[in-house]
């Protein structure tokens, strides 16, 4: 299979594959299961690198398929606009009440809570300023997977900061990491107690105008 098949299979572009590839982005949820369930790569070996690559265990595969989540063929995912509803916090705390921009229609995805547009570059080249992200709300830091993409809700003296960033443990008790793709941005570690509210980034969508 050529890198431009497997782009393909994945649903990824050929840049996006590459940078993969490299260690420059991570695998989605999605693209792991592909990975595992259609190419019977080892959960373990993708995951945490033991083992061999192929071949894998039928318990494991089953475990991993339980783990990951399921498409839906077609959901409407509601569009916030952050400048209207306060900041994340009050839109997660009562999303219901809160009325959408518009409704964003796309097959094939997991459950997403909503979906609201990216300011900055600090992931850029994954995500530039006016793309779209797709969320799933948590409860808790306790449901997060280290090393994914978060978008997060900061206290910074007083004001929320609304961001998208990796996530990983930092060296401090009480601390995480907030990891950017872009070179340019400093890693940052942040208190626990700052972190307001926080959705895992399930898809996104590049916003390109063209003239």
């Amino acid at each position: 299979m050529t890198q431009e098949q497997l782009a393909q299979r994945l649903g990824v572009g050929k840049t996006a594959l590459s940078m993969i590839e490299t260690g420059k982005a991570r695998l989605s949820n999605r693209n792991k299961s592909i990975l595992v369930q259609e190419f019977n790569v080892s959960p373990d070996w993708l995951e945490r690198g033991e083992g061999e690559m192929f071949n894998a265990d039928p318990a494991l595969v089953k475990a991993f398929r339980l783990k990951t989540d399921s498409s839906l063929p077609m959901q409407s995912v509601p569009l916030y606009s952050i400048e209207g509803t306060a900041g994340l916090v009050p839109l997660f705390a009562d999303q219901m009440s809160v009325e959408p921009v518009n409704f964003i229609h796309i097959p094939n995805l997991p459950k997403c809570d909503g979906a609201i547009y990216v300011v900055g570059d600090s992931m850029y080249p994954l995500l530039k300023s006016g793309d779209i992200v797709l969320y799933k709300q948590l409860q808790s830091l306790d449901d997060v997977f280290w090393g994914d993409m978060y978008l997060l809700s900061i206290d910074i003296n007083g004001e929320e900061y609304i961001t998208v960033k990796y996530l990983q443990k930092a060296d401090r008790d009480g601390y995480v990491r907030l990891v950017s793709q872009n070179q340019h941005h400093a890693d940052k570690d942040v208190s626990v107690d700052k972190i307001r509210a926080i959705a895992l980034v399930k898809a996104s969508i590049r916003m390109n105008s063209i003239r």
